[in-house]
């Protein structure tokens, strides 16, 4: 059995590719299906990525893993994500990958950030354990957004994480999503806005938003705390 990928196709020939990378849990062998409410909760993303990037020749792709639990020592989704990567590489040879995950798919995007396409990392309220590797982000940028009424994961380990991986990564910061948590539904049209300027700017394909740039910017710890501001 193999992950399944949805593929949101670049209207020009393709010029790099965003894999989105849903949630899951600690532990779980059941199969991932397509209206599982943890892929579902990625496809507004993987939409919005479509419409602002294809026409610049942005491929997205949408990663469903094997099985549903991130399932120590095996790690199912990072072997998952790295089957992806490979397939991206050999469908489209040197383009840059970035990455964009959601709780446990932002721990896996973590993870997985070491493959040599991958320029940037973009995790959303990221499950992140103590003593999480951050070598692996060593020339790339990353941005994490954490909400501050989140009951699932711990914004306290993803802003010490985002401290570490200042010493590693090009640029990186971090916002604190403030009223929404886990399932990023109270501001949407924020986290969905945030995630499109970073993989757009990343890229190249438009300027860098202001608000990533001037937390990218700052010193420890500021920039890694930023208020998320409401779209207008």
């Amino acid at each position: 059995m193999e992950p399944q990928v949805d593929v949101f196709r670049a209207s020009v020939d393709v010029r790099a590719v965003a894999l989105v990378l849903h949630g899951g849990r600690s532990r779980g062998h059941g199969r991932v299906h397509r209206y599982q409410l943890a892929v579902l909760r990625m496809v507004p993303f993987g939409r919005a990525l479509h419409s602002a990037g294809a026409r610049h020749g942005l491929e997205v792709r949408m990663l469903r893993y094997r099985v549903r639990g991130w399932n120590a020592p095996d790690l199912d989704p990072v072997r998952d994500a790295r089957w992806a990567l490979a397939e991206i590489e050999r469908a489209h040879p040197g383009v840059p990958v970035v990455l964009v995950g959601h709780s446990m798919g932002g721990r896996t995007a973590l993870r997985v950030a070491d493959h040599p396409t991958v320029v940037a990392v973009c995790a959303l309220a990221p499950w992140i354990e103590p003593g999480e590797p951050v070598a692996q982000l060593a020339g790339r940028a990353l941005l994490i957004a954490h909400g501050d009424r989140e009951r699932m994961t711990d914004p306290a380990e993803s802003y010490r994480y985002a401290v570490q991986a200042r010493g590693v990564a090009n640029r990186v910061a971090r916002f604190s999503v403030l009223g929404d948590g886990h399932a990023m539904l109270k501001r949407a049209r924020d986290w969905t806005r945030l995630v499109v300027d970073f993989v757009l700017g990343e890229l190249g394909f438009e300027p860098r938003a202001a608000d990533i740039a001037n937390a990218m910017r700052e010193r420890t710890p500021d920039g890694l705390d930023v208020p998320l501001k409401t779209a207008h």
